[in-house]
This record gives structure tokens, C-alpha cells and sequence, in this order.
């Protein structure tokens, strides 16, 4: 077994932890309401439109990251893809904020827009949940330097985790007349 392989097996447990505890966390907290509880909060309504910008700028971030590394820009791509992973964290963090201060706001479009939404949101979400694994071990085997691994994953990460970005600011757009 080479050096990269095992380097790569160290962050496993890691992977498997963070792949399940992300959702069930965010899941968890969605459901918690701290008004609810009778925490004194403002409702953060003004972070749907910041999230949904971070996720538009996730999706540029992969777009100019995949172009850098198809010129051989190493150096930029990973700044590019760890500034990626950072907007997605930080992407995460005001998503659950915002549910916990504020009610869910319900779609209220009727007809074909009302099954284009429910089929963007549901893929999305599932999607969202799917790619935590696939980022990480796609980033893990960057760092290890792992890089045949690496592509072959990022083949798969890459257009996945774009959909994800995409249609976060899509669902937003959608939704964005009924706040």
C-alpha cells in the first residue's frame, strides 16, 4: 500500500462521521423552533437572499475552479475549491440559523411551477445530503495526493455538488414571493 492510501484511510472514520452527523444535525435543528422555546430572537429573515448568494457563488467557484484545472492551475484550483467547501459551511450555518428564528415559508405557486419547485427542492435536498461524502473523500484524496483517485471522484463530485449550488439559488428564486 503506498503512503497516499494510507494518509487517505486516517481520514476515514472523519468521513463516515461527518457524512451522517452533518444531515441528522441539520435535520435536528431545522425542527427547533428557539422562538418556540421562548428564547427572546429576531427572526433572521434577511439571510435567505445571503445564502442563496453563497450558493450562487459556490457554483462559481466550480465552474472557475474546474476551468483551472483544466489549464493546469493547480495553485488556484485548490484555493478555489477549499474557499468552495468554506462557502458551503458557511452556506450551512445561516440555512440552519434562519430555521431556527423563523418559520418555514410555504410555496405558493399553483400548477405547472408548483411541480418544477417541489422537483427542484426534493433533488435538492437529497442531493445536498448525498454530496457531503462525496466532497470530502474527493477532498481528502487532493490532500493526500491522492490524485488518480482524486479526478476519478471529481468526475462525479464535480457536476453533483454544481447541481446542488444551482438549484439552492433556484429554489430560492422560486420561493423568494412568498417571504
Amino acid at each position: 500500500m503506498n503512503n497516499s492510501n494510507s494518509d487517505e484511510k486516517k481520514y476515514n472514520k472523519w468521513i463516515v462521521i461527518l457524512s451522517i452527523a452533518i444531515p441528522l444535525l441539520v435535520a435536528a435543528l431545522f425542527g427547533v423552533n428557539l422562538r418556540d422555546l421562548g428564547f427572546n430572537v429576531q427572526p433572521l429573515t434577511m439571510l435567505p437572499p445571503i445564502y442563496a448568494t453563497i450558493n450562487g457563488l459556490t457554483a462559481i467557484l466550480l465552474v472557475i475552479a474546474f476551468i483551472a484545472i483544466k489549464n493546469k492551475n493547480i495553485v488556484l484550483h485548490e484555493n478555489l475549491m477549499t474557499t468552495a467547501i468554506g462557502c458551503s459551511a458557511v452556506f450551512l450555518i445561516l440555512y440552519v440559523a434562519y430555521h431556527m428564528t423563523s418559520d418555514s415559508t410555504k410555496f405558493g405557486g399553483e400548477g405547472a411551477i408548483k411541480y418544477i419547485y417541489y422537483f427542484i427542492l426534493i433533488t435538492h435536498i437529497i442531493l445536498s445530503i448525498v454530496i457531503i461524502p462525496f466532497v470530502l473523500i474527493t477532498y481528502v484524496r487532493a490532500i493526500t495526493e491522492n490524485f488518480e483517485k482524486h479526478k476519478k471522484i471529481a468526475r462525479i463530485t464535480f457536476p453533483l455538488w454544481l447541481y446542488v449550488a444551482i438549484s439552492g439559488v433556484l429554489v430560492y428564486v422560486l420561493i423568494s414571493p412568498y417571504y
